[in-house]
Parts: C-alpha cells; structure tokens; sequence
C-alpha cells in the first residue's frame, strides 16, 4: 500500500464493526489506525496524527461530543461522525460542536468512502485557502464575487450569495441551519423558513433543475450541503 495513503483513526468500541471498518477502508487503501474507547482515541491522535478521524459517538468512557471538543483541541483533522439511525438531534450537536460529516448506520461502503472524500478533500481546501468552487457548469470565485452558470453570469440577491459564500468554503460539509443562520443573519434564534426560502430562489439560479438540486443538497432536518 501507498505510504502516502490517508491514515484514517477509528473510534467504535464494537469489534465487529471496527473490523467491517477496517476491511472496507484497506479495500479502498486507506491506512487505519484503531481505538475502543475515547481514552485510546486521544492517544492515537497524539501519537498517530491521523488524517481523518472516524468517531462513533456512544464509546463507553466518554461522551462522543465531548470527544470532539477534545480531538478540536488537537487541530482542525476532519471528523465523520457514525450515527444512529434517527438521532438527529445528536447528529445537529456533533455538527455544531466541529464534525465535518456524519454516516448513518447501518451505512454503504460507498456513501462512507463518498464522505470520507468529501471531509478530506474539503480541509485540503480550508488548508490552501481555496476561494472558488466548480462543479459542471456552476463556478464560483469568491475572491472577484463572481457566480456563473455556463457562459451566463447569475445575479444573486446579498443574502443568497452569503448562503452559497458559506456553502463554498464549506463545500462537501454538511452546515447545520444553525450555523448558516448564524453567518448569514448574525442570529441563531431566526425562523429557519427564512433560510429554506433564500435556499429555494438560490436553487432556482444556480440549478438546471431546481426540483431535482445536483449542487446544494438538502441533508433533512440538518441543514444543507454543496456537492
């Protein structure tokens, strides 16, 4: 295996699903350290320095979002949180508290290795100061305030290119309603309508068809996400 594969740190007190894990990431050469509990995790993280940390939230010996804000003291790794099926106010939380992504089990090989991309790929982007984002005929230049579809410039309204400002820089991340809310209105406490609303007519410029969105998917209950 490549020596310069990403190290991934699996966090999950479950056997059989650490070695699923393991499996799944060497097939797709990744190199894997592991941890049962959150005690482990931060010696692995010390002495490892992984690239990524996979994190299951219910370890025994520590709360998971705890665990985040302790692995955040450490450095800005991307984290995927592994999830319960329906906890969603544990997934906002894990988001909110610094995760980049979360999987929810049972999850499939290839939505895994997709949000594992997605979180590397987009601390790449964060560590070069990436200004721009292309995807098909949609780019975006941040530093010229620039939003183009094909050969045709879009207009955007100031709070519409704020939300797709803060999808940009945070591209392949999941953003909670709560933090677009916080960077674009300045105020957590704002009816979440308002942002669905600037979130459908930003849909409407940018997507060649808005009913069916290939850029700025919804994440359900969660917030949205720029693929």
């Amino acid at each position: 295996m490549a020596g310069d594969a990403a190290l991934i740190l699996i966090v999950e007190d479950e056997p059989p699903i650490r070695r699923l894990l393991r499996t799944t990431l060497g097939a797709h050469d990744y190199r894997t350290v592991e941890a049962a509990t959150g005690a482990e995790a931060l010696s692995a993280l010390r002495h490892h320095r992984p690239d990524l940390v996979l994190l299951d939230l219910g370890l025994p010996d520590i709360d998971g979002l705890a665990l985040i804000a302790r692995i955040r003291e450490h450095g800005p790794v991307p984290i995927v949180v592994l999830s319960s099926r329906g906890d969603e106010a544990a997934k906002v939380t894990a988001l909110d508290s610094g995760a980049d992504d979360y999987v929810t089990k049972p999850f499939g090989a290839e939505e895994l290795m997709a949000r594992l991309r997605a979180a590397l790929r987009h601390r790449l982007q964060e560590q070069g100061a990436e200004r721009g984002f292309t995807s098909g005929e949609l780019s975006v230049d941040l530093v010229r305030r620039l939003v183009r579809r094909g050969a045709e410039d879009v207009k955007l309204s100031p709070k519409e290119y704020d939300i797709l400002e803060q999808l940009v820089i945070h591209a392949g991340k999941v953003l909670t309603h709560k933090h677009l809310l916080r960077e674009v209105w300045r105020n957590e406490s704002v009816d979440p309508q308002y942002l669905r609303v600037y979130v459908r007519q930003l849909r409407q410029k940018i997507e060649a068809d808005p009913s069916a969105p290939r850029h700025v998917l919804t994440e359900p209950g969660i917030g949205y996400r720029l693929v």
